[in-house]
């Protein structure tokens, strides 16, 4: 069965004209569907953004996604609730997900970290060096020790985000500042990569190591799994743990 992926976004700064629209005339989720088409022949790509139906997302859609990325920025507060219930219950049943850049203050993001998810920034345009902090992870195969973007958003620490499994790469600016750009979590059954390149006035996503990444990133979270109904644990009376082993004895 095909592996399937679903590219979210708000399709807001790039499809007013600016920065942004030169950038991605078609969207960074176009952008990002056409390079993963190259990059993992074979994969289902398919795109949706904040103008959808829906707000582009519905069960039908999580439940034949194997991975979906988010791409957002000025438009959190506008994602209704449900559809975070709605994506976060798809997370914790086995569905891959991949928050890009500013995806950080998502409402996503902080509903699955259970924190602000804040940190430093500036629009700065200075120089971002992508560093490998952990060369044996899948999402850092096939990458330079480096990754150089000659312009970049600033991002800096504290980032305020549970201690994650991975941190695969880490960000240093020109003016000094880090970031933990590259980090993994677990979130019940499904894998969280957070990725933070990819500021919607520079062409971050054009770059072949960054779309590597994302590439590497998508097979790491899809598990592989079909997905049931949640897993719930409920209060159980006394004598449970005896019924329960003479029950696999009559099997």
């Amino acid at each position: 069965m095909s592996r399937k992926v679903l590219v979210w976004n708000e399709y807001i700064d790039d499809r007013r004209a600016g920065p942004a629209k030169d950038c991605y005339p078609n969207g960074i989720h176009e952008t990002i569907a056409r390079l993963l088409r190259s990059y993992l022949p074979g994969t289902v790509v398919e795109t949706a953004t904040l103008q959808d139906e829906n707000s582009g997302i519905t069960d039908e859609a999580l439940a034949s996604a194997n991975v979906l990325i988010w791409w957002s920025h000025v438009a959190h507060e506008q994602i209704p609730d449900t559809v975070v219930d709605l994506v976060q219950d798809h997370v914790l049943r086995g569905m891959g997900i991949i928050l890009l850049h500013s995806s950080a203050e998502s409402k996503i993001f902080k509903r699955l970290m259970g924190t602000t998810c804040s940190f430093r920034w500036r629009e700065s345009g200075d120089r971002e060096l992508v560093w490998v902090t952990d060369p044996s992870h899948p999402i850092a195969a096939g990458i330079p020790c480096v990754i150089e973007l000659a312009a970049d958003e600033t991002y800096s620490e504290y980032f305020d985000i549970p201690k994650p499994e991975a941190v695969v790469f880490i960000s240093s600016f020109a003016g000094g500042e880090v970031f933990r750009s590259g980090c993994t979590f677990q979130c019940g059954e499904g894998k969280v990569f957070f990725f933070s390149p990819g500021h919607e006035s520079y062409p971050i996503y054009h770059n072949d190591m960054i779309s590597k990444v994302i590439g590497n990133a998508v097979v790491w979270a899809d598990s592989g799994r079909p997905r049931g109904p949640r897993r719930m644990f409920v209060h159980s009376p006394v004598g449970w743990y005896e019924l329960q082993s003479t029950q696999a004895e009559v099997l």
